[in-house]
């Protein structure tokens, strides 16, 4: 199994526990309080997203097989690397959306959404820096 890259222009998802601000990824669903959704995903973004959270999720199979066949265990341990790696670049290119569409938004467009965001913002990088 080898290590796959990952793509660019991933479509970021809310942070539990951040203050709701009024960009894109903070809009409410009419019919549940606690669900935010994004607006104006691009729908070749979402299918190059899509794909790419399938093949993460193919790698991880591939990893419940490694450990089940009693693979060597640096050899796992080389491919859980993989996953990890896929994922960060996940994660990075959902705060880079994230900064250039919804928090740009936010923080143009007053103090207190600008605070919140800052807020969330800050939560994203401690909770993401690990």
């Amino acid at each position: 199994m080898k290590a796959e890259t990952v793509e660019q222009d991933v479509m970021m998802s809310p942070v539990e526990g951040a203050s709701a601000v009024g960009c894109g990824c903070g809009v409410r669903d009419a019919g549940d309080n606690d669900d935010r959704k994004a607006l104006g995903v691009d729908p070749d973004i979402k299918d190059r997203n899509l794909k790419r959270l399938r093949r993460i999720e193919g790698q991880v199979r591939g990893l419940q097989r490694m450990v089940e066949e009693d693979r060597y265990c640096a050899d796992i341990l080389t491919q859980i690397s993989s996953v990890h790696e896929a994922l960060r670049a996940v994660g990075r290119e959902l705060m880079r959306n994230h900064l250039k569409h919804c928090a740009s938004s936010a923080i143009r467009s007053g103090e207190s959404d600008a605070e919140a965001m800052y807020d969330e913002l800050i939560e994203m990088m401690y909770r993401h820096s690990r």
